[in-house]
C-alpha cells in the first residue's frame, strides 16, 4: 500500500482561484492574438483584454502563475507576452 505522505497533494487548492477570473465569461480570442495580427489591431485587442484583467479579483494570482510557468502566449494577469518576458528578465537581473 502507498504511504499517504508519498501521494500528491490536493491540486484543486492550487487552481481554485481561476473560478473567480473575469476572463471566464469573456471571449477567449480577446486574450490571444490571431496569427499575423500586428500593430494597432494587436494593441487594441491587448488593451481590451487588459481592461478585463484590471477589474479581476484574482489578477495577482493569475499574473504570478503565468510568470511561474512562463506562459508563452496571450494576456495573463494584465500582462502581454512581451511584458511578462520583461518582468522575468528583470527578476533574473536582480537575482544575479
Amino acid at each position: 500500500m502507498t504511504e499517504i505522505s508519498r501521494l500528491p497533494g490536493p491540486v484543486m487548492d492550487l487552481w481554485e482561484w481561476q473560478y473567480e477570473g473575469k476572463c471566464r465569461d469573456a471571449d477567449p480570442t480577446l486574450f490571444f492574438h490571431p496569427e499575423g495580427e500586428r500593430g494597432s489591431a494587436r494593441r487594441r485587442r491587448a488593451e481590451a483584454a487588459k481592461a478585463v484583467c484590471a477589474t479581476c479579483p484574482v489578477i495577482q494570482e493569475c499574473r504570478e502563475q503565468s510568470l511561474a510557468v512562463r506562459e508563452p502566449y496571450g494576456v495573463w494577469g494584465g500582462l502581454s507576452e512581451e511584458e511578462r518576458s520583461a518582468v522575468l528578465s528583470q527578476r533574473l537581473r536582480k537575482a544575479s
